[in-house]
C-alpha cells in the first residue's frame, strides 16, 4: 500500500503572513454596530480556529472506548473530565495546524476564509491562543484524570503538529496515513483515563482508525485536488490517478476490517457485535470496490468519492456504537 510516487514540490516554513482585516470587514457589517457584536464575532473566529466538527468525530470514539475499558459505564465526571480535556487538546493541535498552514490556507477555496487566512486573528494571536488551549488541556488531564492520559495527549499533539502538519503533509503522499496516528490517539486517552495504561484491545481500536483513515480522507482530498495541487500539497489523489488511490483504499479497508474482527477475541466482545462489524465493513469495502470499478471504468456514472466519504463517517460512528452497547448486552 506504499506508493513510489514522489512529492510534487515542498513548500518552506510559512511566513508571516498579513494581519489585515479583510476578514473583519467582511463580517463587521452585520454585527459589528451591535452590542457585544465584536466580542461574539472574535470568539466566533477563535472556536473556529478549534475545528469543531473534527473534534465531534474525535470524541465519538472516546466514550465507547471508555465504556469497554470499563466493562460497563465509567462515572460520568471521568467521561466528562476526558471530554472536555479531549476537545481542548484536540483544539490545541488544529489552532496549531491552522497557524503553521495560514500560507496554502489562503490559497485554497475550501480554507481560504479561515480566520489566520483571513486576518481575523493575526498568526501571533494564534500561535498563543493555541499554546495556551494545549497547556491547559495537559494540565487538565495531569490534575483531573491521571499522568498516562497526559502523556498520550502530549503525543497526539506533537505528532499531529509536527510530525503531520509540519513535516509530512507539504513532503509526501502519505502524509494522511502517518499523519494519521494522531487521529488514533483518543481511543489511547480514553482506554488509559479509565484504566491507567493501555491493553491489547486498546491497540486493535487504534488499528480500526489508523487504517480506517485513508479511505475516510481521501475521498475528500479527490474533491479538492485542485486545491492541493494550487498549494502545492502532495496529497495521494493528486500526484496519482484515481485508479491508484481507490486501489489503495480498498487495500486499507480490508485492513480496518480485520481490525474491527480481532477485537471480538481481544476484548471478549459478543457475537452481536462481531456481526454488526462484519455487516458494516462489508457495505463499507463494497462502497470502495464500487469507487475503483468506476474509477477503472468497469462500471458507469461519476466516481462518487464524497459518496465513500460520508460513507466513511457512518461506518465509524456505528462500529463504535456497536462497541459500547455491546458491553451492556446479558450475553
Amino acid at each position: 500500500m506504499r506508493t513510489s510516487h514522489t512529492t510534487t514540490g515542498q513548500t518552506a516554513r510559512p511566513q508571516t503572513s498579513s494581519t489585515g482585516t479583510s476578514g473583519t470587514e467582511e463580517h463587521g457589517a452585520g454585527v459589528g454596530h451591535r452590542p457585544g457584536g465584536w466580542f461574539l464575532r472574535r470568539a466566533g473566529a477563535y472556536v473556529a480556529l478549534t475545528k469543531p466538527r473534527v473534534i465531534e468525530l474525535l470524541l465519538v470514539t472516546t466514550v465507547p472506548t471508555m465504556i469497554l475499558a470499563a466493562d460497563g459505564l465509567p462515572s460520568f465526571w471521568l467521561i466528562l473530565t476526558t471530554l472536555i480535556g479531549g476537545a481542548g487538546a484536540a483544539g490545541s493541535a488544529n489552532a496549531f495546524n491552522m497557524w503553521w498552514d495560514r500560507d496554502i490556507d489562503q490559497v485554497m477555496n475550501r480554507t481560504k476564509k479561515r480566520p489566520m487566512a483571513t486576518g481575523e486573528i493575526t498568526p501571533r494571536a494564534g500561535l498563543v491562543f493555541a499554546s495556551i488551549l494545549g497547556l491547559l488541556s495537559l494540565t487538565w488531564f495531569a490534575l483531573m484524570i491521571n499522568w498516562a492520559a497526559m502523556w498520550l495527549t502530549l503525543a497526539a499533539i506533537a505528532i499531529y503538529v509536527v510530525g503531520y502538519t509540519m513535516i509530512l503533509k507539504r513532503r509526501t503522499p502519505q502524509n494522511i496515513v502517518w499523519g494519521g496516528i494522531a487521529g488514533c490517539m483518543p481511543v489511547f486517552i480514553g482506554w488509559a483515563s479509565v484504566t491507567g495504561g493501555l491493553s491489547w484491545a486498546a491497540l486493535a481500536l487504534f488499528g480500526i482508525i489508523f487504517f480506517w483513515t485513508p479511505p475516510h480522507y481521501w475521498p475528500l482530498s479527490i474533491k479538492f485536488k485542485k486545491d492541493y495541487a494550487n498549494a502545492n500539497v502532495p496529497m495521494l489523489p493528486v500526484v496519482s490517478d484515481d485508479k491508484r488511490v481507490a486501489a489503495e483504499m480498498v487495500g486499507y479497508t480490508l485492513a480496518m476490517i480485520a481490525c474491527s474482527l480481532l477485537l471480538t477475541p481481544l476484548a471478549g466482545m459478543s457475537w452481536v457485535y462481531t456481526v454488526v462489524a462484519a455487516v458494516l465493513g462489508g457495505w463499507f469495502l463494497w462502497s470502495t470496490i464500487a469507487m475503483l470499478r468506476r474509477a477503472q471504468g468497469k462500471a458507469s456514472g461519476k466516481l462518487g468519492a464524497m459518496k465513500v466519504f460520508h460513507g466513511s463517517i457512518t461506518y465509524l460512528s456505528l462500529l463504535f456504537v456497536a462497541v459500547a452497547v455491546d458491553v451492556f448486552l446479558p450475553f
